[in-house]
């Protein structure tokens, strides 16, 4: 399947899950949302090794990892937070009238516990703040990615992320 596949076939499935604004500002100081378990393997450590030039052993050499004490290679921190895009797509409903999501920032991140090669992670996501405008809404998650098994979480951070809204909608 071709990106372009992939991106139409994740806008259908977003679109499937749009609600009422109403519906989202309920979910401020509300619900937590969860998403389903990952597996983070070494084809997609391997990968993301690729994309950002990082060869650390502890992530890509699994004989020399063996002797740490992981006992193993690990993912990468930033893998690892990366990930957070997906989980939520999984977890988190979108807006009506959103035009497009992105990423405005993090005030605080925090790596604590290493995510082992096979494990399995999920995300959890509180909303704690939102700033509607005009054309757009601003919300602010605490976020935990768990790994299964492990009663510290890999991450922990406090995300904001931007929604632009079509001025056009109802």
């Amino acid at each position: 399947m071709s990106y372009a596949e992939r991106a139409t076939q994740q806008l259908e499935v977003i679109r499937a899950k749009l609600i009422p604004l109403d519906d989202y500002r309920k979910l401020l100081n509300g619900e937590e949302l969860v998403s389903d378990w990952v597996t983070v393997d070494q084809s997609m450590i391997n990968t993301f090794a690729d994309a950002t030039l990082d060869y650390q052993f502890i992530h890509v050499d699994p004989e020399r990892a063996r002797e740490t004490p992981f006992g193993g290679t690990i993912a990468h921190g930033f893998l690892t937070l990366s990930l957070l895009s997906t989980l939520a797509f999984d977890a988190m409903p979108g807006v009506e009238r959103a035009r497009m999501g992105v990423n405005y920032g993090f005030d605080r991140v925090r790596f604590n516990s290493a995510v082992k090669v096979g494990a399995r992670v999920r995300g959890k996501f509180h909303l704690v703040g939102l700033t509607e405008r005009a054309v757009s809404i601003q919300s602010a998650w605490d976020t935990v990615i768990e790994i299964e098994g492990v009663k510290k979480p890999a991450l922990e951070a406090h995300w904001i992320t931007l929604t632009l809204l079509d001025p056009n909608g109802d």
